[in-house]
């Protein structure tokens, strides 16, 4: 989707987003964003190393059934 966004599509679009923000709003947002992708990215680790736990617990129980 942003394969062909190069450098002069972002300066417009930080121009843009300057203009409709204005310059004390986007510091708060780049931070609510930031925020926002670091919670994500914990979430998906957290699920991520649930599915290994359960994918390892059957295993784990058919050994100790022996």
């Amino acid at each position: 989707m942003f394969n062909n966004v190069g450098v002069s599509g972002l300066i417009i679009i930080l121009a843009i987003a300057l203009i409709v923000f204005g310059p004390a709003k986007l510091p708060q947002l780049g931070r609510a964003f930031g925020d926002t992708l670091r919670e994500f990215r914990n979430s998906t680790k957290g699920i991520i190393i649930d599915d290994a736990t359960e994918e390892k617990q059957p295993v784990q129980e058919l050994e100790q059934a022996k």
